[in-house]
């Protein structure tokens, strides 16, 4: 198999890893730091979608973390395939949860002129935000898994 940046066991991999299980618990910390996102249920599917993201990414960290310290090349087909499935499945959970909640905080903001919530609102749109970084990494992971998968 090839060796792309980003590939399991390199430290490109570990640094994609150790940041979507960051912005994802980022956007947990936010969300659930606010007193009324329990009553909207986007938000909950964003704190629970965001919950698989952080375990999911901080396992894969730890083995990245292991594979560099023992040189070990993390590249047979059924582990990458097993990575690549469970990116795209954490990643399309992601991105709805994102864009659900993303959804309405712009009903909050926008449709209803302001929001009546402060400084919640604020939290929202952070927790959103982060979210939408994390998906960014994990998209990326998802990319790179594929093309490690196609090019094997």
């Amino acid at each position: 198999m090839k060796d792309f940046p980003g590939a399991p066991g390199t430290f490109t991999g570990l640094v994609l890893r150790v940041s979507q299980c960051l912005f994802a618990a980022a956007s947990i910390a936010s969300m659930a730091t606010s007193h009324n996102f329990f009553k909207i249920t986007a938000f909950c599917y964003l704190i629970a979608s965001m919950a698989l993201q952080v375990i999911w990414s901080s396992g894969l960290a730890f083995l990245d973390a292991y594979a560099l310290a023992k040189k070990k090349v993390l590249h047979s087909n059924a582990l990458v395939s097993l990575f690549m499935v469970g990116d795209w499945v954490t990643a399309a959970l992601s991105l709805a949860a994102a864009s659900a909640s993303a959804g309405i905080a712009m009903l909050y903001f926008s449709d209803y002129g302001t929001c009546n919530l402060g400084e919640e609102c604020q939290k929202y749109q952070m927790s959103v935000v982060l979210a939408f970084f994390s998906w960014i990494t994990i998209a990326i992971s998802s990319l790179v898994m594929f093309w490690l998968l196609a090019a094997g």
